[in-house]
């Protein structure tokens, strides 16, 4: 009987052979294929190898959720290679490609003509706010956690810990967690701009079946403080890494650039997917009150940015006035059930009034359930909220975006996964970006983007298609 190649063997040839993120971000990430391709997908060795040529062999998954979103019809996951070309366990004439297949396709795709001619500012919007944020401080997996303490110890902080030992052993255990030398993780998500207000009207969207932007993304992380995501949505694709030192992000628009401030965590992976991260993000938390979500009664733990955080964060007429970062806890299971954070931004303009921006996303996380003794989150939801006021009285803005998201695959310890794998882009440039250059560029606040090279970079690559995209009427009721 012909042995089946599983996932952690083709990942290990995959990257013996270099093909890893590393060697793919050498050239330009504008134009190369996605990075985790060559570590996720390879053909089958046969004889007769035409009959598998277009065909990568799919995954076999740590966990795997079956159910799908809402509005989206999933063609039946392919649960392990078949030699004669089947689909394992759901074998079906006429079936479609498994998730392996719609992944790969996802992240090496092009933008079409009929994604570029949808509104590309909320597209931009949707990834530049919701893609890869960060959280609001540097934290350590390899921090040990602080002792739980009751003498001289106020009952805020001493209650917090007691709280992080009840969800780290709800988790899986700390002995389990420490083992974690790294982690995958893939996932599919949906985005859609839902709501924008201004002082006059308020444009819901109702064409949600046009509007959703739906796409995947693969998520990689290392000790110490290693992490790597590529997001790919609406034909437009967002990558962000960071090697322990410095954190860097990738977008179509903006290139290549390094991130302001310490190194922090992933938003992303504090979701249900790094219990440990998470963890040590409450570490010096406070518990600041009980709250009742959705029917459950929740332990409220909350972690504010330090001023010391904020000011290497911000640059230029950028500011980061604040970040708070609020955990709520079930008190019944002791997970991590919702989060909720929110950051203020202060843009000075050039011999004008000040703008403020409010970004606050609010994330439920479900369907807890373990893999290989870690309990993980394999869906989930966002809900953000852009709001900017300032300038003149009645001048206000209010943007509601949505996001919601599987988690298709998870594994941990993945043999021969090294530092080479989280080596920045070589054409990553000098110069930096803080949270301000993805708020939206507006004629009011335009001269408070003192960022020129970048906006100019942004106006060569809409050149062609802004005059169409731009103006496009989106169909919504008000």
């Amino acid at each position: 009987m012909e042995k089946k190649q599983g996932f952690f063997s083709a990942l290990k040839e995959e990257i013996v052979r270099g093909l890893s993120p590393s060697r793919s971000r050498s050239n330009s990430p504008a134009i190369t294929a996605s990075p985790m391709s060559g570590l996720l997908y390879r053909k089958k060795n046969s004889k007769d190898t035409s009959s598998y040529a277009a065909q990568p062999e799919p995954l076999i998954g740590k966990s795997r959720s079956s159910r799908p979103m809402v509005g989206e019809t999933l063609s039946p996951l392919i649960e392990g290679p078949d030699p004669d070309g089947g689909v394992g366990d759901h074998k079906q004439a006429g079936s479609g490609p498994g998730l392996g297949q719609w992944m790969k396709g996802q992240l090496s795709r092009t933008p079409s003509v009929t994604s570029l001619a949808y509104k590309r500012s909320d597209l931009r919007l949707l990834l530049g706010v919701m893609g890869a944020p960060l959280a609001p401080v540097h934290v350590s997996t390899l921090d040990p956690l602080p002792h739980l303490s009751i003498k001289d110890t106020p009952i805020e902080t001493s209650s917090a810990q007691y709280i992080l030992q009840q969800y780290m052993a709800a988790s899986g255990g700390q002995e389990v967690q420490t083992s974690i030398r790294n982690s995958y993780a893939m996932g599919k998500l949906r985005m859609i701009v839902s709501e924008s207000e201004t002082p006059t009207r308020v444009v819901k969207n109702r064409n949600g079946a046009r509007a959703v932007e739906t796409g995947g993304f693969v998520l990689w992380q290392m000790n110490p403080d290693m992490w790597y995501v590529e997001l790919a949505v609406g034909g437009d694709k967002v990558r962000a890494g960071c090697n322990g030192k410095l954190i860097w992000r990738h977008t179509p628009w903006l290139g290549a650039h390094t991130a302001k401030g310490p190194v922090r965590p992933l938003r992303r992976a504090l979701q249900g997917l790094d219990p440990r991260a998470t963890a040590s993000m409450f570490a010096d938390a406070r518990c600041i009150g009980e709250k009742n979500i959705n029917g459950e009664d929740c332990f409220i733990l909350k972690v504010l940015a330090d001023p010391q955080t904020l000011k290497a964060r911000s640059e230029g007429p950028g500011e980061i006035i604040r970040h708070v970062l609020f955990g709520y806890f079930s008190q019944k299971t002791g997970l991590l059930v919702h989060m909720e954070d929110s950051h203020l931004t202060r843009i000075q303009s050039i011999g004008g009034d000040a703008v403020y921006w409010e970004t606050t996303i609010n994330s439920f996380l479900d369907d807890y359930r373990p893999v290989e003794g870690i309990m993980i989150a394999h869906s989930g939801r966002s809900a953000v909220t852009l709001y900017r006021f300032g300038e003149v009285a009645m001048s206000h803005t209010k943007t509601k975006m949505e996001e919601a998201w599987t988690i298709e695959e998870v594994a941990f310890n993945v043999p021969g996964l090294s530092v080479d794998c989280f080596i920045p882009p070589a054409d990553l440039k000098s110069g930096s970006f803080n949270e301000a250059c993805e708020l939206p560029h507006d004629e009011s606040g335009k001269s408070a983007m003192a960022l020129v090279a970048l906006q100019a970079k942004v106006a060569a690559l809409d050149k062609s298609d802004d005059s169409c995209a731009d103006n496009m009427a989106w169909k919504a009721e008000v």
